[in-house]
């Protein structure tokens, strides 16, 4: 064994592995070495190869060493906050009546629009920092809080750059049909044409896009407009995924399913037909928690049926300003275990290896050798843990590609 390969070693740790079909792929007293901003080995002590030795060396005392997290739903990027709606919903106002009444996701447009890409960055870079600090090393943003050419291109720009910045990875979805922008309000055909012939294509070309979204809902778009999108974003040569079910069941699931969509987000409304077809494509289902409770919905997700036909299960936050301000992927875990009755490890593993899935990421969210050496040690020994807590500071520490953060 050359040992002089590993830059990074790992000793007497507990391994959350998520690998294989052992609960939560644990490892007890286990060791992982990195080379190369890649995991090089893994298994317990007592199978450490004679000698074995790296530039540097972690004793982990029994603490948990888990993937770094993947929250693979945001919509980080947006101008200024919605806590006004907040309040009127509290007061008895429903998500329609504030969306009819020029709230909502217009409202978030009309001050996005607003700000520069500087301020834009100044911005949603906390809410960034937030999630990295607790333990999220991968994240998807969304743009659709812009509505015209411009303003997705700064959105978009903006999620760029706090990957650069932050040193994570930052997976962008175009979500041009988001909502319909006001000056649109009497020519609706006319702005699906130019999301889909003038947006996404010149964006595409950008490469300011990694995924194409679209809120299929009978508010937003309907399947018939989501389907025009599908198609350019195919010929296009990007992959899909849908904000369905979550209001209503429009057979959203269904059709980003027929698309080998990626995933298949909220569901609350969910049915058999959509299921099936996920099941049979591979769409992973991503529940989010963080709208469901701030919605105050009732309506669960149909998770036992998710079980019953092996769909994979995701979680994210949903971080968005209207309907889930939420900055803790562990705590969205949490909310996952308590409102939707997921176990911990349906959990964690939403919130790794499937999450992953989700945005189509195939070298992360496991600890196995080839893997990114993406990772967290946590002040924690059982992974249930990091469910478990409600809040508090549970990182002790990051590393991104084998190095620290």
């Amino acid at each position: 064994m050359i040992t002089n390969r590993w830059d990074l070693l790992f000793v007497h740790a507990n391994l959350a592995s998520f690998a294989g079909d052992a609960p939560f792929g644990l490892i007890e007293d286990g060791a992982l070495a990195c080379a190369d901003g890649r995991i090089a080995w893994i298994g317990p002590m007592h199978e450490l190869p004679p000698g074995a030795d790296a530039a540097h060396v972690e004793d982990l005392g029994g603490a948990l060493l888990t993937p770094g997290l993947v929250d693979c739903h945001t919509h980080l990027v947006f101008g200024d906050n919605r806590a006004n709606e907040f309040d009127m919903r509290l007061n008895g106002a429903s998500y329609e009546e504030i969306a009819r009444a020029g709230g909502g996701i217009v409202s978030s447009v009309r001050s996005t629009r607003a700000a520069t890409e500087d301020e834009l960055f100044a911005q949603s870079l906390p809410r960034a920092r937030a999630l990295l600090a607790d333990g999220v090393t991968t994240l998807e943003i969304k743009s659709g809080y812009g509505l015209d050419p411009e303003a997705e291109r700064r959105m978009l720009r903006v999620a760029r750059r706090i990957g650069e910045t932050l040193g994570i990875t930052v997976r962008t979805s175009f979500l041009g049909l988001h909502a319909l922008p006001p000056e649109y309000k009497e020519r609706r055909d006319d702005y699906v044409a130019l999301v889909c012939d003038d947006m996404l294509p010149a964006l595409a070309a950008e490469r300011l896009v990694d995924a194409v979204d679209a809120f299929c809902e009978k508010i937003a778009f309907t399947p018939a407009e989501t389907r025009q999108l599908f198609e350019r974003a195919t010929q296009l040569g990007l992959p899909v995924k849908l904000h369905a079910e979550q209001l209503s069941d429009q057979g959203g699931a269904a059709l980003v399913a027929s698309y080998h969509g990626l995933s298949a987000d909220h569901l609350e409304h969910l049915g058999e037909t959509g299921i099936a077809a996920m099941a049979k494509a591979g769409t992973v289902a991503v529940l989010l928690p963080g709208a469901f409770y701030a919605l105050r919905e009732t309506h669960l997700p149909p998770v036992a049926a998710l079980r019953e036909h092996g769909v994979p299960i995701a979680v994210a936050t949903d971080c968005n300003p209207g309907t889930s301000p939420l900055l803790s992927l562990r705590l969205a875990a949490n909310m996952a275990c308590t409102l939707f009755r997921l176990t911990p490890e349906e959990a964690l593993r939403g919130v790794t290896a499937n999450a992953a899935r989700a945005l189509g990421v195939a070298d992360r969210g496991t600890l196995a050798v080839g893997q990114r050496a993406d990772l967290v040690a946590w002040h924690a020994r059982q992974a249930a843990e990091l469910c478990y807590w409600i809040g508090g500071q549970l990182v002790r520490q990051v590393w991104i590609g084998g190095r620290p953060v």
